[in-house]
Formats: structure tokens, sequence, C-alpha cells
């Protein structure tokens, strides 16, 4: 299903370096179209296949484990703190867990939405902009708990109604 959203959004070219990058106001835009395109296909997904039954990534089952075994802590039930997953300390222990996916997940470090909680719809104020690989081990730890379900259960009931 994944590869759905990686068709749509295509890879970074090989031969951009986002440290020498013109900070141009096309490529901004560019990037959260392709951002808004990759929540869009997720949500879609997730209306059409229970979370709980979904495989992000051919690597979910170690990417899981790696969370578990760098953030023990961490509630996928719970609201993300922004400010504390951005911290300095947030930021360092991120990057170490994302750099492992370096050369084994593509685009690992491409701007990708994350919703803040697991009981809400993509919105302004319930969204936040992260690395993909902070996506998938979150919406991964979520989709194992079963809390993303709601999305297709409220989808299939609108249908019948």
């Amino acid at each position: 299903m994944m590869e759905e959203i990686m068709k749509m959004s295509g890879p970074v070219p090989k031969n951009f370096d986002a440290n020498d990058a013109d900070n141009l106001e096309d490529i901004e835009k560019q990037f959260a179209v392709k951002a808004v395109q990759h929540l869009e296909t997720y949500w879609s997904i997730l209306e059409k296949v229970k979370g709980s039954s979904l495989r992000l990534t051919k690597m979910d089952d170690d990417i899981y484990e790696h969370l578990k075994s760098e953030f023990p802590d961490f509630d996928p039930a719970a609201t993300i703190n922004e400010d504390e997953m951005k911290s300095k300390t947030g930021k360092e222990r991120w990057r170490k867990f994302m750099m492992a996916y370096d050369k084994k997940v593509d685009d690992y470090n491409f701007g990708t939405m994350l919703r803040t909680s697991p009981k809400v719809e993509y919105e302004q104020d319930t969204t936040i902009f992260v690395p993909r690989m902070q996506f998938y081990a979150v919406e991964i730890a979520r989709n194992r708990a079963g809390l993303n379900d709601w999305i297709y259960e409220k989808a299939q009931a609108a249908k019948k109604s």
C-alpha cells in the first residue's frame, strides 16, 4: 500500500543536496505538495484497510522493534509533544534512530505530515512536519496497537448510510 504513496510522490533526486539547495519558494511549494499528497494517500488507504492489518514498509517489524528499544517509554496512544520531539535532546535521539535507515529506506528523511494524536484527523492544529522515518515509526506503532482502525470503521459506516 505504501508503494502507492511512493509512486505518487516519487523519489528525491539522487543529486539533491538539502544543505546546498536554495530555499526557493517554488521548491518549498513542491515539497509541501508532496507532503500533502502523502497524507491524503495514507488517509485514503486507512479508510480502505484497517491500520492493524497494514504494512507500511517491508521493514515494519524491524522498525517497530527498533522504536521500542530506542524509545521504551513511547506510547502510540499519547498525543505527541512536538516541542519535546524537536528539542535538542529529542532531535539527537530521533536522528540516531533515523540514521539506521539511511541506505535501507528510500527518502527516510523526506518531510512528511504526522498527526499528533491517533484520535484525530489531519488538520492544521493536529498535524506536524517530521522526517519520513518518524512518520513510519509512529504510524507503525499506532497501527500495531489498532489505534487507526477507527478511520476504516468510520469510512465503512459512512458507505452504508
